[in-house]
């Protein structure tokens, strides 16, 4: 059930959100390009995208310092500009670090810099205050200074359920956990998200109807398989199982073997 790769969908809406709110660019059509310095992974972002048929747009999300990334910017530039000569490239970094990053370079015969943004020098308030979930989900990328980060993500996700119906929150919070770096945001998503949503498996829809099945195959097996269907709707909301195993009163072993079996 562990997704290693992000959706492409998910990934748009974080590049369209970063590129409105962070570097006030405003996109309408977004193509990946197929590259070699284009990756969609788990907890990190590299796009490559064709932008409105006009630019290449090439953004990164460095979460810490890294002495040698003008120079990894400048590989990628020239392997973006190798393969797409027709377009500019456009290069940004949203820096969540605070030690301060190298964004030009100067040598004999050249002259390179890219765009840095510095997460540190934006204040949360400013997505805080607006009235999108696009912008609010945003704030997660700041420097919360000296704010307890619990109640930073609270008010992130507080916001973002008054404004969404269940659906959409739940998208919004799937940006929230690949945006997220540090381990004490994660660890507070994972509370507030089981929090807010406040599932309860005899609540939902799946367990009523295969109880009712159940009447028919013995209520014990029923059950079975409603907490099965429970458990798989919770994993849409967090990947983590001993939270799970709290909140639906079962063994880890018993979601493990359900998994296993539904592989």
């Amino acid at each position: 059930m562990e997704k290693d790769v992000i959706s492409k969908d998910i990934i748009k809406n974080i590049v369209k959100d970063i590129s409105k709110y962070i570097l006030h660019l405003e996109i309408n059509e977004l193509e990946f390009l197929d590259t070699e310095s284009h990756r969609i992974e788990s907890r990190r972002a590299d796009i490559v995208a064709l932008v409105d048929k006009r630019f290449i747009l090439h953004l990164e999300l460095q979460s810490s310092y890294d002495s040698n990334m003008i120079y990894r910017m400048l590989r990628y530039y020239t392997d973006i500009k190798q393969k797409n000569k027709k377009y500019p490239v456009y290069q940004y970094v949203v820096y969540l670090g605070k030690k301060s990053l190298k964004s030009s370079l100067t040598d004999v015969g050249l002259n390179y810099s890219y765009r840095l943004i510095e997460m540190k020098k934006i204040d949360c308030n400013y997505f805080l205050a607006q009235n999108t979930p696009d912008a609010i989900v945003l704030a997660i990328l700041c420097d919360f200074k000296s704010k307890d980060e619990s109640e930073i993500v609270g008010i992130i996700l507080d916001k973002i359920k008054t404004l969404t119906d269940e659906n959409g929150f739940r998208r919004y919070v799937i940006m929230l956990e690949e945006l997220a770096t540090s381990q004490e945001v994660k660890e507070g998503l994972k509370e507030f998200e089981m929090r807010l949503s406040d599932v309860k498996f005899e609540d939902l829809p799946s367990y009523k109807i295969v109880l009712k099945r159940g009447i028919e195959q013995g209520i014990e097996q029923g059950k079975k398989e409603a907490l099965k269907k429970a458990v798989l709707s919770l994993l849409e909301f967090t990947k983590d199982l001993d939270l799970i195993a709290k909140k639906l009163d079962v063994e880890k072993e018993f979601i493990l073997e359900m998994l296993k079996d539904n592989k």
